[in-house]
């Protein structure tokens, strides 16, 4: 039997192929190993200086911006925006074309927010023609959502041409860029994003723990007593971290300080420009090397990222999934299963501390798994 300290070495010695969480460095991990008072002068100065350090990279700065940090995964962050922004007698457009825009549609329903969803299959880009005629003919409606970069396939939307729409019809628009931001530029005034939402654990390469939201200072005060939740009320959290520098409910002290080490990283690395290169070579060498061995990708290549790759199952019936996944993850190498809702497919994320040498890696153990298993591509 395996002691804890053997399991958590093997544990450790993984690679996650996955949108995140994801592989992080060692530097990020150790700065997750000390204790840290959340009421200390030193952790105060740490959460300004990760607010400060993430408008640049938005592009932006105070007073025309501010930085919300919010407890909890993503999903957290856009919630607080959804449930604190869109007014009692506002309306919100829903662009959907994966399940990260069903979620947005889950929220806005349970909190009563009279919604408009566009729905759009899981490999099309939305049409523009279509929106605009929506906020033309629906004069009621007051925001605007879109998820920039949906990892249901890998698919990126149009967010500068929607964000025009937006600013044309004097809309609030709001950016799901949780798999985007630090990896691809997103400027966010030129872009006319109100609100824009990440995470943590993605492409700035931190632990889970805590989200973030950039927004636009008017309209961050326009959330003023619209909040539908205690813990998720945006502007609540956004005033407590201006007054004192301090979270309203115990904030993820750990996470704080991994992803503090994961901005100066970032940094170091050459900024957005630099992460970007480095994930959109990773994805190159694993696209390339995947088609090569016989898989073929959901979607088509001028529509698709290079932040995770969905690739179609094997039409052989010998193929299981799940023999698929044990079978890497024996090797060290986690994947995730598909999302979408009839098509068989999995998917192999390239962020986080990965490199094109580990992509190769990857592929030679998928023909090593496929070969086992007996299945012909």
């Amino acid at each position: 039997m395996e002691t804890k300290n053997e399991i958590i070495e093997r544990n450790n010695a993984k690679l996650l192929f996955t949108p995140g969480p994801l592989t992080t460095s060692d530097t990020v991990k150790s700065a997750a190993l000390k204790d840290m008072g959340s009421r200390d002068e030193q952790f105060i100065i740490l959460v300004k200086d990760i607010r400060n350090t993430l408008l640049q990279l938005a592009h932006v700065s105070q007073p025309e911006y501010q930085c919300v940090l919010m407890q909890g995964s993503g999903t957290f962050g856009i919630e607080a925006v959804i449930s604190s922004a869109i007014p009692r007698n506002g309306m919100l457009l829903n662009i959907i074309n994966g399940a990260y825009g069903r979620r947005i549609s889950q929220m806005s329903h349970i909190h009563n927010i009279p919604t408009l969803d566009l729905h759009y299959h899981e490999n099309q880009l939305p049409i523009l023609g279509e929106i605009e005629k929506a906020l033309v003919d629906i004069p009621q409606i007051t925001h605007m959502a879109l998820v920039h970069g949906e990892t249901t396939t890998g698919l990126i939307n149009p967010v500068e041409e929607i964000g025009l729409l937006a600013k044309k019809h004097n809309k609030t628009y709001i950016v799901d860029a949780m798999s985007t931001f630090g990896a691809y530029k997103i400027d966010v005034e030129k872009l006319n994003i109100g609100f824009l939402i990440s995470s943590s654990n993605k492409c700035i390469e931190g632990i889970p723990g805590f989200s973030f939201v950039i927004a636009r200072e008017q309209d961050l005060q326009s959330c003023e007593n619209q909040a539908r939740t205690l813990s998720l009320d945006l502007y609540s959290q956004w005033l407590g971290l201006e007054k004192n520098g301090q979270f309203r409910f115990t904030p993820p002290v750990q996470a704080l300080m991994a992803f503090h080490s994961a901005l100066y990283e970032l940094i170091e690395e050459g900024g957005t420009r630099a992460r970007g290169k480095r994930y959109a070579q990773n994805n190159e060498v694993l696209v390339n090397q995947m088609r090569k061995a016989g898989f073929r990708l959901y979607l088509d290549d001028a529509i698709r990222g290079y932040i995770i790759t969905a690739f179609l199952y094997p039409e052989d019936p010998a193929f299981s999934f799940e023999d698929f996944y044990q079978k890497l993850n024996d090797r060290g190498f986690v994947i995730y299963p598909g999302k979408l809702g009839r098509t068989q497919c999995f998917r192999l994320g390239n962020i986080g501390q990965l490199f094109p040498e580990d992509m190769n890696n990857l592929v030679v153990a998928i023909h090593e798994v496929i070969a086992e298993i007996g299945v012909k591509l």
